[in-house]
């Protein structure tokens, strides 16, 4: 069953049956009498198509809140390149599940006054440059895989520009004006991210086409705002009530146009007045229907914590939440959308990246932090990969985990100890184990629940028909 399918059924039985009233409301469109099924049907839906939406523009505000690039956060001014020259720790927070095995080099593009010209220097590194839409859905993702390892420069318009491409650019077309790139360079130790990586970054440019060739362009300043300072995006999307969010999705909408397939969403939208460019409020009198439009956004993030909680066993294998297609591209499957915008803003196409998440252990128990595990791979289960694998820890929130080590990833750029025969344990536990077994011990929180995330970069043919399997997580103590 499709997710949007079985969104529409948990809406229509759990919480938004109103025994089919007829109440009147207050919209935009004026007063009138709607079926309260009918209405809290649209506003769900709407709420969910617009989740992305809401939380890019959240997340854009928090990282595009300085005066400059910031040193050691990817933070900077919008159409500014931020470069990450250190791997992230416990305390970011702007993003959840943040990787710690690339440096990130990141720029949120407003197309729509001019576009923008993005320069890559030639390298050997693996490296991929994402692009996403304001919906979260990759359009592009130059990079190692896709267009090779020699200097690169992209010219990087909106959906309405029409000007002529010059010679020695290459068109990318992106479908809204918002724009977030996301880009990740390959970095096997602090020494080579503090030289090769570092170098790579200094050589990459972003500029105006207006200024693109010549000498005399100076970077504007960024506005900082004391509003934007404390986002915390996945949290504080959840404290805004329903007209404040669905006001801000239309005005969102605007310069990001829907895409032609949205057609059926915006149909049933635009009949409570939610129109793209038009300001949105609702109202009623109706104490039953206004009490489930109160709770319908603390309603929704419950029941995505609880998917994220507790998977479907159906789609597991191994435990291990394995999916090789429908990531990073969406189509009209909101529900899913949202559901990884929620638990990972920012994924790749599974091309480039795949995220496997593990929740459960071999037993179907949550991974919890009383318990100590361990993951065996044998020596040919270690993960295939074009260019390499990394497996980390998150805590409840999806932030990483505090430790004394400030070790929160291992991979195969790490010092591993791999076993007589070829395979490779890796101990899963709050404590340190045994001396000998440190080099293979990825820290977990002190206590409640956490999850697994084992990202393979450029997986090989293996991993994205479904042939490869992950090995259960097992717990041993």
């Amino acid at each position: 069953m499709k997710y949007n399918n079985l969104f529409i059924l948990c809406i229509s039985i759990i919480f938004f049956t109103c025994q089919n009233e007829t109440a009147t409301i207050q919209t935009p469109k004026g007063e009138q009498e709607i079926s309260t099924d009918e209405l809290l049907q649209i506003i769900g839906e709407s709420y969910v198509y617009g989740y992305p939406l809401i939380l890019m523009d959240l997340t854009k505000k928090v990282s595009t809140n300085v005066e400059r690039p910031h040193p050691t956060r990817a933070f900077a001014p919008v159409n500014q390149l931020a470069h990450f020259r250190r791997f992230p720790d416990h305390t970011l927070t702007a993003v959840v599940k943040p990787n710690v095995d690339t440096y990130y080099s990141i720029a949120w593009l407003d197309l729509e006054k001019e576009p923008q010209v993005l320069s890559v220097p030639a390298t050997d590194r693996y490296y991929l440059l994402p692009l996403l839409d304001a919906y979260s859905n990759v359009f592009a993702s130059p990079g190692t895989r896709t267009t090779g390892t020699d200097a690169q420069t992209f010219l990087i318009a909106g959906p309405d520009w029409r000007g002529e491409t010059p010679a020695d650019l290459t068109l990318i077309q992106a479908p809204t004006n918002t724009v977030w790139m996301i880009g990740r360079i390959q970095v096997n130790s602090p020494e080579d991210g503090a030289t090769i990586v570092r170098e790579i970054q200094d050589d990459m440019q972003l500029v105006p086409l207006s200024a693109y060739g010549t000498d005399d362009y100076e970077v504007p300043q960024g506005i900082v705002k004391p509003e934007h300072q404390d986002i915390v995006p996945v949290k504080t999307i959840q404290t805004l009530d329903v007209n404040t969010y669905l006001n801000r999705m239309a005005e969102l909408m605007v310069s990001n146009p829907p895409a032609a397939a949205d057609s059926t969403i915006l149909r049933k939208m635009s009949k409570i007045g939610l129109v793209a460019g038009q300001p949105f409020h609702i109202s009623t009198d109706n104490l039953i229907l206004k009490t489930k439009l109160n709770r319908l956004p603390d309603f929704i993030h419950k029941k995505m914590k609880a998917r994220r909680a507790k998977p479907d066993t159906a789609r597991l294998t191994n435990g291990w939440m394995l999916i090789n297609e429908g990531i990073g591209t969406y189509g009209v499957d909101y529900l899913r959308r949202a559901y990884i915008d929620f638990i990972g803003l920012g994924a790749c196409i599974p091309e480039d990246a795949m995220y496997p998440n593990c929740t459960l252990d071999i037993n179907g128990d949550p991974l919890n932090a009383d318990t100590q595990y361990r993951i065996h791979f044998d020596a040919d289960q270690i993960p295939p990969v074009n260019a390499f694998w990394s497996l980390t820890a998150y805590n409840a929130d999806e932030f990483l985990v505090k430790n004394d080590l400030n070790r929160f990833a291992l991979g195969d750029r790490d010092d591993l100890k791999y076993n007589e025969d070829g395979s490779l344990d890796l101990y899963i536990q709050s404590t340190a184990p045994d001396a000998e077994l440190v080099s293979n011990w990825l820290p977990i929180p002190e206590e409640g629940a956490f999850f697994l995330t084992l990202r393979l970069y450029w997986p090989k043919e293996e991993v994205l028909n479904g042939d490869w399997e992950i090995p259960f997580v097992v717990p041993v103590r």
